[in-house]
């Protein structure tokens, strides 16, 4: 999944990092695949993204070992092919948290948009950190938290795990 050139073979974990997570979409697909198994017309729809950048995107993904095909059910009962996080995809989310709140500081909301908060389930607060808890100390991991995200209200809420709350 180079950007612009081969890093594969970099002595510099940096740079290997960046020729398999660097892309944009491999982050966003990350976040949502964080949230339980998509499929690919749900993460095309969720991302808007065309469909040949996400099957190019997710066919890489699966062969850097972020990504895995897992069949689900759909409405109708049937068996459909979708993709599922890996634990090499869930190490990154303490980076995907600190992107968001590094955003939260960095960046200036856009008009219709409000407050991100990552809400560490165990105690109940928000954290300021990607991968401790600021509030109570414990480690955040995906089944412990809840991304508050107010620009969708109309989604249900859910943890990265994928379960209502």
């Amino acid at each position: 999944m180079a950007l612009r050139s081969d890093w594969s073979e970099e002595l510099c974990p940096i740079r290997r990092s960046l020729d398999v997570v660097g892309d944009p979409w491999v982050m966003l697909v990350i976040r949502d695949v964080m949230h339980g198994p998509r499929r690919f017309d749900t993460l095309r729809d969720n991302l808007g993204v065309s469909e040949a950048v996400l099957a190019r995107r997710l066919r890489d993904m699966v062969d850097a070992g972020l990504l895995t095909r897992v069949e689900q059910d759909d409405a109708d009962g049937r068996a459909r092919q979708g993709y599922a996080a890996t634990d090499a995809a869930t190490e990154l989310l303490p980076i995907l948290q600190q992107l968001a709140i590094w955003g939260e500081r960095h960046t200036i909301t856009p008009t219709g948009g409000g407050h991100m908060a990552l809400i560490h389930t165990v105690c109940g607060e928000e954290t300021t950190q990607g991968q401790i808890c600021s509030a109570c100390g414990e480690e955040l991991t995906a089944d412990r938290m809840i991304w508050d995200r107010p620009w969708r209200p109309e989604a249900p809420a859910l943890d990265p795990a994928g379960r209502l709350v």
